[in-house]
C-alpha cells in the first residue's frame, strides 16, 4: 500500500526534472496522474514510464503562460478522474536578464507561469477538495524566493510572490486543504541544462554545506512528504531543500 493510495494527483510542468520525478513517485506511492507539460514527445514519455510500472496517468497539453491553460488542466483531470486530490503547482520558467533590460514580455511570461496560472489552477481546485474535506496544495518556489542575482530579476520576483501565494492560501484554504511550498536549491534540471549543464552549478556549490547538487528525486521525496498525510499538521510553510546554501 502506498501513502498515496487512491489519490487524484495534478502535477504541472511535469515532462521534465523535479516534476517528472515526482510524478513518477507520487504514482509508485499510489497515485493516479493528470500531467502537464508543452512537449507532447516528453509528455508521452513519462506516461508510459508510470504506465509501465503498473500506475495511472494521462497528460495534458497546456502552455501555463496562458490565461486558458489552467481551465484545460482542471477541466481534463475532472472529466478523467471526477475529483482532484493533490495539485502540485511544480511548472516554471526562468529567463536571465538584468533589472534594468528585463523586456515586459519577459516578465509577464515568467509572472504568469510562475504565479498566475498556479494561483487560477488552485483556485479550481479549493472547491473540489474543500467539498470532500480533504486536500493539498503544493507551490514549487526556490531558493531565489529568499535572496537575489544578478541577471535574474522575472524569476527571483516570481518565486518571491509564491511565498505570498503560499501563506495566504494556507490561512484562507484551511481547514480543509493544506497548502505549502518547496524551495529547491542548487538542482540538476531541465533549467540547469538550458542554462548552460551541470557546470553552471559549479560557482555556488562551495557555499553549499552539502558540497553537491542536489536531484530531482530528492525533491520529490520532500514534495511527497508535503502532499501526503504525513505531513497532516504542516501548512503555510516554504520549506528550503537546498543542501544547506543559505545557512
Amino acid at each position: 500500500m502506498g501513502i498515496l493510495d487512491g489519490k487524484v494527483a495534478i502535477v504541472t510542468g511535469a515532462t521534465s526534472g523535479i516534476g517528472r520525478a515526482s510524478a513518477v513517485r507520487f504514482s509508485k506511492e499510489g497515485a493516479r496522474l493528470i500531467i502537464t507539460g508543452t512537449n507532447e514527445e516528453r509528455a508521452n514519455q513519462v506516461v508510459n514510464e508510470i504506465r509501465s510500472n503498473g500506475g495511472e496517468a494521462e497528460y495534458v497539453l497546456a502552455d501555463l503562460s496562458t490565461s486558458e491553460a489552467p481551465q484545460i488542466i482542471f477541466d481534463k483531470a475532472m472529466d478523467s478522474c471526477g475529483t482532484v486530490d493533490i495539485l502540485f503547482n511544480n511548472a516554471g520558467v526562468v529567463t536571465s536578464f538584468t533589472a534594468q533590460e528585463t523586456p515586459a514580455d519577459e516578465w509577464l511570461r515568467v509572472f504568469n507561469t510562475d504565479v498566475t496560472s498556479a494561483m487560477k489552477l488552485s483556485q479550481l481546485v479549493a472547491p473540489v477538495m474543500k467539498e470532500k474535506g480533504k486536500g493539498a496544495i503544493l507551490f514549487n518556489s526556490s531558493i531565489s524566493g529568499f535572496l537575489a542575482r544578478y541577471n535574474d530579476l522575472s524569476y527571483t520576483v516570481a518565486k518571491h510572490a509564491l511565498a505570498g501565494v503560499t501563506k495566504t492560501m494556507a490561512w484562507e484554504f484551511a481547514p480543509e486543504i493544506r497548502v505549502n511550498c518547496i524551495a529547491p536549491g542548487a538542482i540538476l534540471t531541465g533549467i540547469t541544462d538550458r542554462a548552460g549543464g551541470p557546470s553552471v552549478l559549479d560557482p555556488i556549490l562551495p557555499v553549499v554545506a552539502l558540497k553537491r547538487a542536489g536531484t530531482p528525486e530528492e525533491m520529490a521525496s520532500v514534495a511527497l512528504f508535503l502532499v501526503s498525510d504525513e505531513a497532516s499538521y504542516v501548512v503555510g510553510q516554504v520549506i528550503r531543500a537546498d543542501g544547506g546554501w543559505e545557512l
